[in-house]
């Protein structure tokens, strides 16, 4: 048989989640070869990464999203605890599994959306306002929860934020480090007719969103603007995560190199 390869032994790595459209970035260099995991089954998160030629192992973690917001000072340190537990979660286990494959990197995830103040209220309000003061937006439970959701929203903003954290090997005790980084963006609805919300709703296409919601469907027809980056809206803000992996390679000398 023709050997294309002549006499040689090609080895290819076990793992590779850099395709070779990706950017030739340092830290994605550096994760040529890595076991790179993503704990999340979001289907969203998988496809804006790997737009950017990067496709990490999915395993979603099998922890409860139940930690108290009453708990959090700022509410915006939910999503990035809930992310933490959830890149831990993974890490551990995988660890125990096999030991002998362990992960490189473990990212956590999570999106919240929020009830936000409108311009102009935050310069009346008291300066020890606590931004607990904020909602939190489930998931609607109903067709009838998802219109007046969207009522409440319709002609105003909420924010939407997502925590980032990053899991990885380290000499010392507990075996590993936690980074984290959150993003928040704001989503500008339109003034929308009572008829459009209805119409959206009977499209059953909010029910499965926070906020009721999907800005990249559908729903993108109630939005007027988004102020900040889109894809975090969506579900994972690309540029910023790219960019934080840039800046531990830099500036954490234990990245990557256990």
């Amino acid at each position: 048989m023709f050997n294309l390869f002549g006499s040689k032994n090609i080895s290819l790595p076990k793992h590779n989640c850099v395709l070779p459209h990706a950017l030739r970035l340092e830290s994605l260099n550096k994760l040529v070869g890595k076991r790179v995991i993503l704990a999340s089954n979001s289907p969203r998160r998988k496809e804006i990464l790997q737009i950017f030629g990067f496709v990490p192992e999915i395993i979603p973690s099998t922890f409860e999203e139940n930690l108290p917001v009453s708990s959090f000072e700022d509410i915006h340190e939910y999503p990035v605890a809930t992310a933490s537990h959830k890149a831990v979660e993974v890490y551990e286990r995988l660890v125990q599994e096999n030991p002998d494959d362990a992960p490189d990197l473990v990212i956590g995830a999570d999106t919240v959306v929020l009830t936000h103040q409108m311009p102009g209220l935050s310069s009346i309000a008291p300066e020890d306002t606590p931004f607990s003061s904020q909602d939190l937006l489930e998931k609607p439970v109903s067709k009838e929860d998802n219109l007046r959701m969207l009522l409440d929203l319709n002609g105003g903003v909420c924010e939407v934020v997502t925590g980032i954290s990053l899991v990885y090997p380290v000499l010392e005790a507990p075996g590993y480090k936690i980074k984290s980084i959150e993003e928040r963006t704001l989503v500008h609805f339109a003034d929308n007719s009572q008829e459009l919300l209805q119409a959206y709703v009977d499209s059953g296409e909010g029910l499965d969103r926070a906020g009721g919601f999907a800005v990249q469907g559908l729903g993108g027809i109630l939005v007027r603007k988004v102020d900040g980056d889109y894809q975090n809206v969506v579900g994972f803000p690309a540029a910023s995560f790219f960019k934080f992996l840039d800046l531990l390679l830099e500036e954490e000398s234990d990245f990557l190199a256990v």
